[in-house]
């Protein structure tokens, strides 16, 4: 967790970051995704904009339907990522963070070079999803059942950044870290 600072700290230091995240909420919002989730998940589409409280109730124990949405966004995502790195290539940019959150869970990382884990202890984890607007326990639960335990997300990372500290210290962590990965990219020239 602390994902979306960790991304603001690689943006600063000149990092391109491509978010799935913020693809899927403009792709929430855009043709054909929309007429799909209308004709796939009747209810959900409120103002030609999808809830994403609506959609996330249908969804919570409801492997099925979770299957359904990924098979309609995972393949534009991908598109989406294709297309920013391609850009960035273009662009002669040496890095690229790529914000996958379920990395791991979709066999992603195999499409990366290094993985980063983006990390913090359980307790405050778990207070920063808790103060998420329309977040409930069960809710968390139900997210937490779904994903691979940070500890083997962070066995299979090549780089893990420990959030649960100061900003300054994950943002000393960032730096390491692109400081690092650019020296790899020099050797490999």
């Amino acid at each position: 967790m602390g994902k979306s600072t960790t991304a603001r700290f690689f943006k600063q230091a000149g990092v391109p970051v491509f978010s799935a995240d913020e693809v899927v909420h403009q792709l929430y919002c855009s043709e054909p995704v929309l007429s799909l989730i209308i004709r796939t998940f009747p209810g959900v589409v409120e103002n030609g904009q999808v809830n994403r409280l609506k959609l996330s109730k249908v969804l919570i124990n409801n492997h099925e339907k979770l299957k359904a949405l990924e098979k309609i966004i995972h393949p534009l995502v991908w598109k989406k990522e294709k297309e920013f790195v391609n850009r960035a290539r273009q662009q002669g940019k040496k890095l690229i963070v790529l914000d996958i959150p379920l990395l791991f869970e979709t066999n992603s990382e195999n499409r990366v070079d290094s993985v980063i884990v983006v990390s913090a202890p359980s307790a405050i984890q778990k207070k920063r999803v808790m103060n998420r607007p329309n977040m409930s326990e069960e809710k968390f639960a139900a997210i937490n059942a779904k994903q691979i335990s940070d500890e083997k997300k962070k066995e299979r990372a090549d780089f893990v950044i420990d959030t649960g500290k100061s900003l300054d210290n994950t943002r000393q962590q960032v730096f390491h870290i692109i400081k690092s990965l650019l020296k790899d990219v020099s050797l490999k020239n």
